[in-house]
């Protein structure tokens, strides 16, 4: 049994340490990808604060077809196929950064799975110089992402690199 405790009064820092000492223990040893991705999810879940969906989307497909289909998550049913460069997510697989997005409304594109969301942060998942994946964040609020987050979910996406 897996029991991770968070401290709500803890410095972002502090939380992301946190949360990649605990990813790290959750995909040890686990060959699984969906259950690396799935475990992963909820831990996001459980860690961060204001968040309405977290999960992956993963890679698929070959010849120039490739998109980014639904992976594990929690949160509320959502879009099952995005292609690559249309929305948040297309977005960071297409150009493999990070997308940190304070109004997901004035973002051009952006394809609306949970109309609560407000904000919402995505982080490429690489290995060997292609995207995998990407960890989908999405926030209620406004402007919920900051370069803190930015910083920690890309350390989280290079832990996960070798693990989905």
């Amino acid at each position: 049994m897996y029991d991770f405790q968070t401290d709500p009064d803890a410095p972002k820092a502090v939380l992301y340490d946190d949360l990649l000492s605990a990813a790290k223990a959750l995909v040890a040893g686990e060959p699984d990808p969906v259950a690396n991705m799935a475990n992963v999810a909820a831990l996001l879940w459980q860690f961060l604060p204001d968040v309405n969906w977290t999960g992956f989307y993963r890679m698929v497909g070959g010849d120039g077809r490739r998109e980014l289909v639904l992976g594990p998550f929690v949160g509320k049913p959502a879009c099952i196929r995005i292609p690559v460069g249309q929305g948040v997510c297309g977005a960071a697989a297409e150009s493999r950064a990070t997308q940190l997005v304070a109004d997901v409304h004035a973002f051009p594109g952006h394809i609306a799975c949970d109309g609560e969301t407000k904000s919402e942060l995505v982080v490429p998942v690489v290995r060997g110089g292609e995207v995998i994946a990407v960890i989908d964040l999405d926030s209620p609020s406004p402007a919920r992402f900051d370069d803190e987050d930015r910083a920690g979910i890309e350390r989280l996406a290079a832990i996960l690199a070798d693990a989905i």
